[in-house]
């Protein structure tokens, strides 16, 4: 057995750089950057006035009291076309563009305008107050939001402003999901005796779609060696073929032996962890497999540790491992032995505010219910000893905490 570092590595290793396609803006939400996005305006595109007042010469308005002709107005979007020479000054508003020759801007509230068309100051003015520089946000030519940016609502809004109308961002690799076994059936389907709902390969999709992986769910194969390599067939032009159960050597684990017949190159199978010890991992022609186990909480904790980060090397992302934060332990944990466990969990703020994980008392790989109740995973080391309340452990969170 090898370790869930050197498997994740050997997994990783094996990644080919993101394939690209260009899209609307429109259409990234959620897409990876595959080039940087390049701003095609200023923002401002001029100095422009932060709020509502009047366009002056500092050295006009050097104290209160100051009194100057008002020659023009400069609302947002139909800037003065003049210039202010000394004792003058323009009515201006938010998001109007600084005319030439100002260069302060007096609040509204500190002035008062008086019916022959001046305007008498009760501040003084500041030279550059209230005065948003051209470029400010970002200048023509930029590389504001950088390759391997994932177009979040806030770098969409952005780029909009940088006038941005495509993006080349990473294509979503596709995962062909594969489900095997003769007792499996779908949801709403008659179960004969010995027949169970195939409850995994839904939840691996929606997880390879929160990756930003495209998943294709292929038809439950039964295990027969022509049921397989005919699923196998199926899936050709996927990326990633991640297969249900059947990858161990039982008489009824054809996985391995079946696709073997079709060009299945296996680099390595087991890994020493708790739940998903028969992990698989291998290439068949230029598709990679990931034999996961069958087991619904060992399907999805071995496509935490191990699809999910193949998904976003292949998007061109910069992080790839599962992001793993420290808690205080809530109960007590007898020691390891030489496999990496990943135990169910709930996980909570304290009243001190700080993460605290509380292990539920059955870890059976087979109950969802757990699973889906847990908020995090504890990360046991092989080996590690025993452990009490209070004592820090690492998480690997499955929901926001």
């Amino acid at each position: 057995m090898i370790s869930v570092q050197e498997a994740r590595a050997r997994i990783l290793a094996t990644a080919r750089p993101p394939a690209t396609e260009i899209v609307m803006l429109a259409d990234a939400a959620g897409r990876t950057l595959a080039e940087p996005i390049v701003a095609r305006r200023s923002q401002p595109p001029a100095d422009m006035s932060a709020m509502d007042g009047y366009a002056v010469r500092a050295e006009d308005v050097a104290e209160a009291g100051a009194v100057l002709r008002v020659i023009g107005a400069s609302p947002a979007g139909a800037p003065f076309e003049g210039v202010v020479g000394p004792g003058e000054a323009v009515r201006i508003f938010t998001g109007g563009q600084t005319p030439a020759g100002a260069d302060a801007i007096v609040l509204q509230e500190d002035a008062v305008a008086e019916a022959d068309g001046t305007v008498r100051f009760t501040e003084a003015a500041t030279l550059g107050r209230h005065i948003r520089r051209g470029g400010l946000d970002f200048v023509a030519g930029a590389s504001a939001i950088p390759t391997g940016s994932i177009m979040t609502p806030r770098r969409l809004a952005l780029a909009a402003g940088m006038n941005a109308v495509w993006a080349r961002v990473a294509r979503r690799p596709r995962v062909a999901i594969l489900a095997t076994g003769d007792e499996i059936k779908l949801p709403g389907d008659e179960l004969a005796p010995g027949q169970i709902i195939g409850s995994s390969g839904l939840g691996l999709a929606a997880y390879v779609k929160e990756c930003g992986g495209e998943p294709v769910l292929l038809d439950v194969a039964a295990d027969t060696p022509d049921a397989l390599t005919a699923a196998a067939r199926q899936a050709k032009g996927a990326d990633i073929l991640a297969t249900l159960g059947g990858a161990s050597v039982g008489d009824h684990d054809l996985v391995q032996s079946a696709l073997g017949e079709e060009g299945l190159a296996v680099d390595f199978w087991r890994i020493a962890m708790r739940p998903g010890k028969p992990l698989m991992f291998g290439a068949m022609q230029d598709q990679l497999v990931l034999g996961l186990p069958g087991n619904p909480v060992s399907t999805m904790v071995c496509a935490i540790l191990f699809l999910g980060p193949l998904i976003a090397k292949m998007l061109g992302k910069a992080e790839t491992d599962p992001h793993v934060v420290s808690a205080r332990l809530a109960g007590s944990l007898g020691p390891n032995d030489r496999r990496e466990d990943y135990i169910r969990a709930k996980v909570v703020r304290a009243a001190d505010g700080a993460l605290e994980a509380s292990p539920f008392d059955i870890q059976d790989s087979s109950m969802m219910s757990v699973f889906a109740d847990a908020d995090g995973l504890i990360v046991r080391p092989p080996h590690a000893p025993a452990a009490a309340a209070g004592d820090r452990v690492d998480i690997l969170p499955l929901d926001p905490l």
